[in-house]
This record gives structure tokens, sequence and C-alpha cells, in this order.
């Protein structure tokens, strides 16, 4: 049976097995597609050349049918890998309007939604308190002496071939 997904087929160089990875990856790792450039200010601002899409940005199309439009992100789609934006709309042969789906690498972050504590945390550097990683980084600053190695000792080799002992006569 042929597996749905795999981690290893990230490194492949084979096209086929990296739109495997794509599209049969589960929605923690969909989630990391979902990548847009930052505008130039955002870029000083942040020291950052690239974020995660979410629900309230503030968007700029670059390529495609809607380029230098601007509008808020509605609704990201993981499983498509997809974000339709509020004033980007579609009129449909019965007149109705719908939402048209833009791939994140056709757009540009403009402004960002800082409603959550987690996105603006991550924006500043700001790492958790993990005691263990603490006391690891402490422990290596502490030894600046490298480890020696012991020597292996050589082995002796018994050979296949054993002497067979000769019998001549006499």
């Amino acid at each position: 049976m042929k597996k749905k997904f795999s981690l290893k087929w990230n490194k492949s160089i084979k096209p086929n097995k990296q739109r495997k990875y794509r599209f049969n990856a589960p929605l923690h790792i969909k989630g990391k597609f979902l990548n847009a450039h930052l505008s130039r200010e955002l870029r000083k601002k942040y020291s950052r050349r690239s974020l995660r899409l979410r629900k309230g940005d503030k968007i700029k199309v670059m390529n495609g049918r809607f380029k230098k439009e601007e509008g808020r992100i509605e609704k990201v789609e993981l499983k498509k890998s997809r974000i339709y934006v509020d004033k980007i709309k579609i009129t449909k042969k019965d007149g109705t309007k719908t939402s048209y789906p833009l791939k994140p690498s056709n757009v540009m972050i403009v402004e960002l939604n800082l409603d959550d504590r987690k996105r603006i945390a991550k924006l500043k550097g700001e790492k958790k308190n993990t005691p263990l990683k603490d006391k690891k980084d402490d422990e290596k600053t502490e030894k600046h002496e490298p480890k020696k190695r012991k020597k292996p000792v050589a082995k002796k080799s018994k050979s296949r071939k054993t002497k067979k002992k000769s019998t001549k006569k006499k």
C-alpha cells in the first residue's frame, strides 16, 4: 500500500513527490505554506521578510487578474491553500457575486492584524520560558574543554585461511 504522506518527500528533487508532499500534507504543515511577503515598511519594522497570513490582515495583490487591488482577508482555507479577500469578488453568470480564491504567493501584506498576543510575541522575538533548554545552554557555556576521545584499540583479525600442515613422505 502506498503512503498517504511522508516527511521524506520534502527532500526529494522529483516534482511528482514535491507535489504529493504539498497536496497530501496534514494541516499543521499546510499552514506553513500560507506565507506572504511583507511590505517594505513592515519589513524594516519587524526585520522579517515574510509572515503567515491571517484573517484580518490587509493585503495587496501583486500578480494576476486583480493586480494592485487591496483588501482585508476574510477567510483562510488551509485545505486548499487559498485566501479570500473582502474587496475581491467575481460576478457569476446568474449575477451573484462571490469571493475569488487567491494564492498566498501572489499577495503582499500591507498591514498586520495584531489582535493575537502570540503573534505579537513572535514578531518581537520573545521566547517562552523553558527551563530545560536554559540549563543545557548553561552547561555548554561552562565547559570550554573539548571532549577527549579514546583511540580505538586495533583487534587482531583472524584470517579465514588456516595453515595446513604439510605432510611429506620421507
